[in-house]
């Protein structure tokens, strides 16, 4: 097999065409939108890998997703970040994660950290132009004081879980053992009492009761639904796990099962769209946060890499926006987008003017995404995390002078993708057919360049990411490490704090929650109903433990 031809867009072309001497200081302007505000359903699922979806891949039954993907316009350039928080932080403020100071790793449920206070987010945004904003699901965004809640950063209500993973049906979260509490939470109170429900149902419930007590006549809505789905711990109901026992791998069969429990809980969504007269002013938004976990059912075949990594099985995501109001619908559109992108998108969409907003990283997206016009984006800044393990062999030399390639780093310029330090574990891996690997057994075709600090990919003709080009072409690489340095200069401190021992919910009253701020009553965060006897709190405790027992046996005979 001989390497792809270099016909991607050269770094002469986009000199000549302007492109890297533009002034990239300016603020992306936001043209006023003529149609009536639409309702706006976004959607985020957690962990869903580029080949977890039934258009991708048709081991996986998902027939609603699917439809509403073929009848909108899917994404097929669609960028994300590789782990939960960055995500999440840069689709509610458009600023790449080197802005926000949370270019490192994610925000612990016991770091005293989350979205910098000023920056307005989204949900504020949408607020101002006259939005109901409702949040259900994971946030993920920090929470130790009560100005971090989803309720002080844009959202008139919340539902679900503050922390990064939580059982799907006790709703317990652990940060390290014996730390471990309950995290489920109604508006700024701990919603005790719902243990035994499955998250992906009880989420779309929510949503449907929003839907049901909101009149679409008289204000434009905004629901944010982050399901921790498909996250681990690999839970689900096993109706959902049947129809895929014939697979192998264990693991695998949990994983598809509850992507299939999530697609029926968007089914049911949309369902009370159509029911309650939103649908035909409305705008759905699927995105996955980032790249699957292979060592816990998810693929991202046939993409390198996984969830945590900076190949593009990490950074490729799952998107696709479906709504009537698009202009040219049923199409796959190619145009490079990111998550960013959404923030000036959709304040564009309410009619609302972001021209005036310094600092956002996002373009809007709409003239793209509806007419097939071509996309304002033409690069995207993965990260710079210089907190990261340094690679051993890298340095400013081989960086031309420009940029240390211990550091890890990636950017994306036109069809050009440039990694420098340790971008992550970069194998291809397969959708495994059989169960229960030996750990040791996934270091067997591990893709192993040990003294390499440096990639260079033309990611237009090679999108699996099999032939490094960083020796043949030293003059795209030294215009990319020029990025890199460019946008490090523009980057804000890491904020990564220690963790603080004050966050243990066995101080807090059992549950997860702010520790640190204000001197509101913190009783009234943690109230329990303290009406319920011991003796009926112990038959519940017992009650809870043989249904989760009773789940861990079928889901394993299955």
């Amino acid at each position: 097999m001989t390497a792809p031809s270099l016909t991607a867009l050269s770094v002469m072309s986009l000199l000549s065409l302007g492109y890297l001497s533009q002034d990239w200081t300016s603020p992306n302007q936001v043209e006023q939108t003529s149609h009536p505000r639409p309702h706006i359903i976004f959607i985020m699922t957690d962990d869903q890998g580029f080949n977890d979806i039934g258009y991708h891949n048709r081991d996986i039954h998902t027939p609603t997703l699917d439809k509403l993907a073929a009848e909108g316009v899917k994404l097929e350039n669609y960028y994300i970040q590789p782990i939960c928080t960055p995500s999440r932080s840069q689709f509610i403020t458009g600023r790449y994660q080197i802005h926000t100071g949370l270019q490192h790793s994610i925000i612990r449920s016991r770091q005293p950290s989350c979205l910098p206070f000023d920056l307005r987010t989204l949900p504020q945004r949408l607020q101002e132009a006259g939005y109901a904003t409702h949040m259900v699901g994971k946030w993920h965004l920090g929470f130790y004081k009560r100005d971090c809640l989803p309720t002080r950063r844009g959202f008139h209500t919340y539902f679900g879980s503050l922390t990064g993973s939580v059982d799907y049906y006790t709703y317990e979260s652990c940060d390290g053992p014996g730390i471990c509490g309950y995290d489920l939470h109604e508006g700024e109170r701990v919603a005790w009492g719902q243990g035994g429900r499955y998250s992906t149902h009880l989420y779309a419930q929510r949503v449907r009761k929003i839907l049901a007590a909101h009149d679409p006549s008289s204000q434009p809505l905004f629901i944010f639904l982050s399901f921790q789905a498909v996250h681990t711990p690999l839970q689900s109901p096993r109706e959902y796990i049947y129809p895929y026992r014939q697979m192998g791998n264990v693991f695998r069969r949990k994983y598809a099962g509850m992507v299939s429990a999530v697609d029926e809980a968007v089914r049911n969504v949309t369902y009370a769209l159509r029911k309650y007269g939103y649908y035909k002013n409305s705008v759905i938004i699927f995105s996955t946060d980032n790249g699957g976990q292979p060592l816990f059912g998810g693929s991202n075949w046939p993409l390198r890499g996984r969830k945590g990594t900076y190949w593009e099985g990490g950074v490729r995501g799952i998107g696709f926006v479906h709504s009537p109001l698009l202009r040219h619908r049923k199409r796959v559109n190619k145009a490079l987008v990111h998550i960013t992108d959404w923030y000036p998108t959709l304040v564009g969409l309410a009619g609302g003017n972001v021209s005036r907003m310094d600092g956002l990283d996002g373009y809007d997206m709409w003239e793209t995404i509806s007419n097939g016009k071509e996309s304002p984006r033409l690069e995207i800044l993965h990260n710079i995390d210089p907190l990261y393990n340094a690679a051993r062999h890298g340095s400013f030399k081989n960086g031309y002078g420009i940029w240390n390639t211990a550091i890890q780093a990636a950017v994306r310029v036109g069809d050009w993708k440039l990694l420098t330090g340790n971008p992550g574990y970069g194998d291809w891996i397969p959708p495994q057919m059989l169960g229960n690997f030996p750990e040791s057994w996934w270091n067997l075709e591990r893709h192993t360049e040990a003294k390499k600090s440096l990639w260079l990919f033309n990611v237009a003709d090679d999108p699996y990411e099999r032939y490094d080009l960083s020796e043949r072409r030293p003059d795209v690489v030294k215009q990319l490490l020029a990025r890199l340095a460019f946008y490090n200069r523009t980057s804000v401190p890491v904020r990564y704090p220690l963790e603080d021992p004050r966050a243990d919910p066995r101080r807090n009253g059992g549950a997860w929650g702010p520790w640190e701020g204000d001197e509101e009553n913190w009783e009234a965060f943690y109230l329990r109903k303290r009406k319920v006897k011991k003796q009926k709190r112990k038959f519940c405790k017992m009650k809870s433990f043989f249904r989760r027992l009773n789940i861990r046996m079928m889901s394993n005979r299955i």
